[in-house]
């Protein structure tokens, strides 16, 4: 069954900041109407649940178009996706190919291919990874949601404190670990967040002040607004995921961070922060919650 829902009422949201990265400024009010959230990202044993009633077939799973990748032979056209691998030691943070890797076979019941040693059947209260972007929004239609805005995810997530964090303006207050975010170097050490180096179970760490679990950390989750380098302009790129100059009619923006994200690369587990993802990538790290209103 479809996640639990939280009503959230409406209000006026200083949405972005000035100062992280530049595609979260500049700062301004929105107003947000009323609406309910998923208080969890959608998890495995969800989604297994609308593929079994739908048969429904993942974009990491369907074959590759070969008119989208001229010249490769079409034996290597097979489905699959990218999942992360850390690396051996330090390495260039701004070459993404050290951490990420093309798997054959990687798909959302295998997020890390069919020899990565997970299993989601052991994980039915992890969230679901190895979602593109049209998989989460046939997931909302089939649960008769919809997936939500930027600005409703961050008013969302900030639980109205207007802090750094969902939580306040520390990151671990008291020492506290407050998400499931990098923990060590990256991308080569992590010492596990609460014991978990990978995604943990939902609701692991402690929910924001809407009772929402996991909207900080774990996994970046799809929102349906079309990627640009900044409010209200272009330019710029995301960070953690393999990425590009994004191209608004194909690129969504991504919310709330994942385990990968570690300050001195990606320090995006904040409810201002944004990536840009295009709409038919999949990988270990990024999921979906839905709305409804």
């Amino acid at each position: 069954m479809p996640s639990d829902l939280v009503d959230l009422p409406g209000g006026v949201l200083r949405m972005g900041s000035t100062r992280f990265y530049p595609d979260e400024s500049p700062v301004h009010e929105v107003t947000v109407r009323g609406f309910a959230i998923e208080r969890h990202p959608v998890t495995n044993a969800q989604f297994a649940a609308f593929v079994a009633d739908t048969g429904y077939v993942t974009v990491a799973e369907r074959p590759l178009d070969p008119l989208s990748y001229p010249g490769v032979p079409e034996r290597d056209l097979i489905p699959g996706s990218l999942v992360f691998r850390p690396s051996e030691g330090p390495v260039d943070l701004a070459d993404w190919r050290q951490w990420w890797d093309w798997s054959p076979g990687a798909q959302w019941r295998l997020p890390f291919g069919p020899d990565g040693g997970v299993d989601v059947r052991d994980r039915a209260d992890h969230p679901v990874v190895q979602v593109a972007y049209p998989d989460a929004a046939a997931y909302a239609s089939w649960a008769g949601r919809r997936l939500p805005t930027e600005a409703e995810w961050e008013y969302a997530a900030g639980g109205g404190t207007g802090t750094v964090y969902a939580w306040g303006d520390e990151v671990a207050p008291g020492g506290v670990l407050m998400a499931n975010t990098w923990q060590g170097r990256f991308p080569y050490r992590n010492d596990g967040a609460l014991g978990w180096t990978g995604t943990s179970p939902v609701g692991t760490f402690p929910p924001n002040a809407f009772g929402l679990l996991d909207m900080i950390g774990n996994v970046w989750e799809w929102t349906t607004t079309l990627y640009s380098g900044g409010h209200r302009r272009a330019g710029a790129e995301g960070c953690c995921t393999p990425s590009h100059e994004p191209d608004p009619s194909v690129s969504q923006t991504l919310k709330g961070g994942s385990h990968l994200c570690a300050p001195e690369y990606c320090h995006r587990y904040r409810p201002a922060a944004r990536s840009a993802q295009s709409q038919d990538s999949a990988t270990t790290h990024i999921g979906f919650r839905c709305v409804v209103g």
